[in-house]
C-alpha cells in the first residue's frame, strides 16, 4: 500500500503553496472536460513530500476514484528504470559505452541504413558507424517506432508487427532479432529518433545478467527500494487496483475506454519490454525518482 502523506510545509523547502495550487486548477480542467480520467501528482523536494493531490477517477465508468495505491501502466516511464538496470551492470564492469551491440546480440552484425526511395523501392547503404551501447541509451541508434509515421522505415516496423506493440508470442530475444533485420533510419550516432532502442538495451541486460529483465529489476531495483507494486504485469490479487485504460477520441480529444488495448497488463508477458512494459504506482515511482535524486541511494539503500 502507498503512503503519500505530505511531510513538510511547501514553504519550508522553498515552494510557493499558491503556485502549487495552480496544479489542480490546470489539470482539473482537463478532468472536468472529460479529456483526462483523473490524475495523481506529487511534488517532492530534498526528499520531503510537499504536495500530493488526486482528482478524478481510475475507472470513470464504474465511478472508482483515483487512490494512493492505484496501479497504472507506466508505458515509457519504464525506460528510465531499464536504463538504470543497464547502468548497474556498466558500473560493475560488464560492458563499456562504446562496446558494439553486435558483440552481445550477434544478429545486429549485418545491418543496413535506409538512404532514400520508398517502401516498395528503397535504397540502402551499409552501416559505416557500428551501433554502440551508448546509442541505445540515447535514442541515436537509428531505430524507430512503428507508430511514428514519418519515414518508410516506420512502415517497415508496422509491417513486422511493431505498430502499437510487438509480434504476438515473441520473446525479447526474438523481438531483437526481428529488429536487427529491419533497416536503420540513419547511421548510428548521427541523428536522434525516439525508438525501440531501450527494448534492445533490456535484452543486453538479460544476456549479461542471466536473468529476465523483470527478475533483474526486481532483485536489483524494486526489492531494495520497496517498490512492491512495480512489475511487468499486474497480478490477480491487485487487479482491482489497476486503472482503466483510456485513449483520446480523435474527434474531440475526450477520453475513450480502451481496456482491450491494455489487457496485457494483467498477464505475465513473454517479453519484458524495457521501453514500456511496467505497471507501477505513484508511490513506487516516487521512490525510484528519489533514488535518482540521491545519486543512487534511498533510505539507506
Amino acid at each position: 500500500m502507498s503512503n503519500l502523506a505530505v511531510s513538510v510545509d511547501p514553504t519550508e523547502v522553498g515552494l510557493d503553496p499558491t503556485r502549487l495550487a495552480r496544479i489542480r486548477t490546470h489539470f482539473g480542467k482537463y478532468v472536468d472536460s472529460g479529456k483526462l480520467p483523473g490524475y495523481h501528482i506529487t511534488v517532492s523536494r530534498g526528499g520531503k513530500l510537499a504536495y500530493s493531490d488526486m482528482y478524478g477517477h481510475a475507472d470513470v465508468e464504474n465511478g472508482k476514484p483515483i487512490a494512493d495505491d492505484t496501479i497504472y501502466r507506466a508505458y515509457s516511464m519504464t525506460k528510465p528504470i531499464c536504463a538504470v538496470a543497464a547502468l548497474i551492470l556498466w558500473e560493475e564492469g560488464l560492458f563499456e559505452m562504446h562496446d558494439q551491440v553486435k558483440w552481445f546480440i550477434p544478429s545486429f552484425a549485418d545491418q543496413k541504413v535506409f538512404r532514400s526511395g520508398t517502401l516498395t523501392a528503397p535504397r540502402y547503404e551499409p552501416v559505416t558507424e557500428p551501433m554502440e551501447m551508448w546509442h541505445l541509451f540515447s535514442h541515436t541508434a537509428g531505430m524507430t517506432y512503428g507508430f511514428v509515421y514519418s519515414n518508410p522505415v516506420d512502415q517497415m516496423y508496422r509491417n513486422a508487427g511493431f505498430e502499437w506493440g510487438t509480434p504476438r508470442d515473441a520473446s525479447l530475444a526474438d523481438i531483437c532479432d526481428i529488429l536487427a533485420g529491419l533497416p536503420l533510419m540513419f547511421q548510428p550516432g548521427t541523428e536522434w529518433a525516439y525508438s525501440m532502442s531501450i527494448d534492445v538495451l533490456g535484452r543486453v541486460v538479460e544476456i549479461l545478467s542471466g536473468m529476465t529483465l523483470g527478475e533483474f529489476m526486481k532483485k536489483r531495483i524494486f526489492d531494495p527500494l520497496g517498490m512492491t507494486d512495480t512489475a511487468f504485469h499486474c497480478s490477480a490479487d491487485k487487479a482491482d487496483r489497476l486503472a482503466a485504460l483510456y485513449v483520446p477520441n480523435p474527434a474531440d480529444k475526450k477520453i475513450l475506454l480502451n481496456n482491450a488495448g491494455g489487457a496485457g497488463a494483467l498477464v505475465e508477458p513473454k517479453a519484458h519490454l524495457g521501453g514500456g512494459g511496467l505497471v507501477s504506482t505513484t508511490s513506487d515511482y516516487l521512490k525510484f525518482a528519489e533514488m535518482l535524486r540521491g545519486g543512487g541511494e534511498y533510505n539507506g539503500t
